[in-house]
């Protein structure tokens, strides 16, 4: 059992994959393409397609369907098999010449009876029995036009995007964000005959959207498969509202109650919210190059966790604007090449300076294999020096082809560090430094009129002044960190101010973002149709939002702060969420756990709890066991991943750890998931 069962698990569920696709059209969603992208690459699938032509295409209700020569289909899927899902299904199969047709779902045929509503003692009866895919199976022959014609609907958990041993995303939970306070309201007004909720802390399964549970559910039945993989029987912990409801949902996974009675092997699952610690997440004290990387260059189109990186320079494409599309664009998830999955792991786990350091080393050092004519400069590295060890192996196919990992990942780093953006890294830093310090000597509202000055019309920025969302970024950074959300007469004043400055800049924006027409929510691609009045109604529900994430931690008893005050020997500084959990679970002297709850998974548990009260029973602990996952819910940063890497090696050596997530952060995707509105309704495709 190692860091190693993340690329093995997912490694696994490709294969049964693979094992299908020979001479297939395949079909994947975005989800799965994402997975299969991080885990052995597309080109692995194309292998094992076999085909003469690319049989590669994304599953949606225009896809291509199958030609008189194309007999058979796969469809990789990431979500449930119902509604709008099956629909394009039958419309793709009806209009090809499919005779054998192979559907895998990321989804367990149990999570599908729940979606079914069938209830747990009938669906716990079917045990061993897959009826909603038997039906399907049938159906699809029919679409086919032929009974006799072959149809598999299968389940593969293909759950994770490996982008680390110790860390990967779940692409299909992307959206999967933490409750805010005010979507205690929405769920109070859809449940008008129940027991009102006060707060966060009373929010339960029963209270969620039918469409939150089930997309859940879903996280879960992929959760218990990894878990299944690694031979371990799980105890769950949650600190936060709805890793709470996670916990719960996957301690008392009734499928995996066979599982869990002959597991060899333990783990501690740790759940954590995103929300009751944003400052990590839109900050920018991580020094680190591939943070970097992933805020500055766009992302790759279909994907959530990688970038697009310009490759045009190593062809002979001119490199004007009109040709950028000609080239497919270069990534960051690593290929077969060892060297470029050894730079990789380097630059997740080095500090800016070295990984740029590493980048020239790697270049150097393969640049001498292939004996091209390459010069070694010492000093500090220069964007211009990396390009041009890039160029060497411009004219050399062979070698181009041999380290293509490597050159995109030293293209990725030189357009990176020339990036405008990157310049701006270091001003963001700067200003989030003295915010630290301001806070410990003036209120949030002198914190807020430093800021003010800051908020500048189109007409009025230049390339260093601070876009709109940038603006959101650093409100988002003021109110987490300050973790305050008392409204005095001196706060009120000044908000009332910055609201004015922000819904004027908001107003006269020459075009509006797509983070900016999603905060306004009136459909306005075009600015003319944001006046005054809409701006401010807009900025008064940012604000509401920035007070919710002031007030995210008020239910937190010993993780109430993330600010560290400064004193005669220390400066002011920001402590993790994050940090502060692992700093507790593995604390020496193990005392119960305050904010980090235990989630109990039935009687035998709830029996040992109660008996603690009375009797020398311990309770369970995050520390027990030789393997830790810590799954955070709503994104984690490359430098967050890396922290709690460190952090439990130094803690508790030879315990293992794992870092999931639904996401890579950069700090734009946090106004952008703040601001969504399906939060409590996610699209689960039907």
């Amino acid at each position: 059992m190692s860091a190693a069962g993340i690329l093995s698990f997912a490694q696994q569920g490709w294969e049964q994959v693979l094992a299908k696709v020979k001479w297939s059209v395949v079909y994947l969603d975005a989800a799965c393409a994402e997975s299969l992208h991080w885990s052995c690459g597309s080109s692995r699938l194309l292998e094992a397609v076999k085909g003469p032509a690319c049989h590669l295409r994304e599953f949606e209700p225009h896809a291509i369907g199958g030609g008189t020569k194309q007999p058979r289909a796969v469809f990789v899927l990431s979500t449930l098999l119902k509604g709008q899902i099956v629909d394009t299904l039958q419309d793709i199969i009806c209009r090809s010449h499919f005779q054998h047709c192979v559907v895998v779902t990321a989804v367990s045929h149990a999570v599908h009876l729940t979606a079914n509503h069938v209830p747990a003692a009938a669906a716990a009866e079917l045990e061993g029995q897959q009826p909603v895919f038997e039906q399907l199976e049938e159906k699809i022959c029919e679409w086919m036009g032929n009974v006799n014609y072959t149809a598999e609907v299968l389940h593969v958990p293909l759950l994770l995007a490996p982008a680390a041993p110790h860390l990967a995303l779940t692409p299909a939970f992307a959206t999967l964000f933490p409750l805010l306070p005010q979507d205690v309201h929405v769920l109070n007004s859809a449940r008008p005959d129940k027991r009102r909720l006060n707060s966060l802390g009373e929010v339960d399964a029963t209270a969620l959207t039918p469409e939150l549970l089930l997309y859940i559910r879903c996280l879960v039945s992929g959760l218990s498969s990894l878990c299944e993989h690694l031979g371990v029987r799980e105890e769950c912990f949650a600190v936060g509202s709805l890793s709470r409801v996670i916990a719960t949902d996957l301690a008392n996974y009734a499928p995996a109650k066979n599982r869990k009675k002959t597991a060899t092997g333990r783990a501690s699952v740790v759940f954590v919210d995103r929300t009751l610690d944003l400052t990590g997440a839109v900050g920018h004290h991580g020094d680190n190059l591939v943070e970097k990387i992933i805020s500055a260059l766009p992302q790759l189109p279909g994907h959530t966790n990688d970038v697009m990186v310009n490759m045009i320079e190593l062809t002979a494409v001119q490199a004007e604007e009109e040709n950028q599309s000609v080239i497919a664009p270069g990534c960051l998830a690593p290929s077969n090449d060892a060297s470029a999955k050894a730079l990789w792991e380097a630059l997740l786990n080095t500090k800016h300076k070295g990984a740029v350091m590493q980048v020239r080393g790697h270049l150097v050092e393969a640049a001498s294999r292939e004996d091209l004519p390459v010069k070694m400069t010492m000093g500090r590295v220069t964007p211009g020096q990396l390009m041009s060890y890039i160029q060497l192996f411009k004219n050399n196919l062979r070698a181009l082809t041999k380290h293509c990992g490597l050159l995109q990942l030293g293209m990725a780093t030189v357009q990176t560090l020339k990036h405008p953006q990157t310049a701006k890294w270091d001003n963001f830093l700067a200003f989030e430094r003295l915010l630290l310090q301001s806070l410990g000597d003036s209120t949030m509202a002198g914190v807020l009129n430093q800021l003010l000055p800051m908020i500048k019309s189109s007409n009025q920025r230049t390339s260093d002044d601070y876009s709109p969302e940038e603006l959101l970024i650093l409100l988002i950074y003021i109110y987490s960190v300050t973790g305050d959300g008392t409204l005095d007469k001196d706060l009120r004043e000044v908000e009332e101010k910055v609201k004015k400055a922000l819904a004027r800049v908001f107003s006269e924006e020459a075009e509006l973002s797509p983070l900016l027409q999603k905060i306004t929510g009136l459909g306005c691609d075009s600015a003319i149709n944001l006046t005054l009045p809409k701006s401010q109604i807009a900025v008064n529900d940012v604000f509401t939002v920035l007070r919710d994430i002031a007030g995210a931690r008020d239910l937190m008893r010993q993780f109430k702060s993330v600010y560290v005050p400064g004193n005669n020997t220390h400066q002011a500084s920001y402590k993790p969420l994050l940090k502060q959990v692992v700093e507790e679970i593995f604390n020496p002297e193990k005392p119960d756990p305050v904010d980090i709850e235990h989630v109990s998974s039935g009687l035998t548990d709830l029996l040992k709890t109660g008996f603690s009260m009375f009797m020398k029973v311990s309770r369970p602990h995050p520390s027990d066991h030789p393997l830790l996952i810590l799954f955070v819910v709503g994104g984690v940063t490359v430098s967050e991943a890396k922290m709690v890497k460190d952090l439990v090696t130094s803690l508790k050596p030879g315990t293992q750890v794992m870092v999931l997530s639904t996401r890579l952060l950069k700090p734009l995707n946090i106004p952008e998931l703040l601001f969504a509105t399906d939060r409590l309704h996610p699209d689960l495709g039907f």
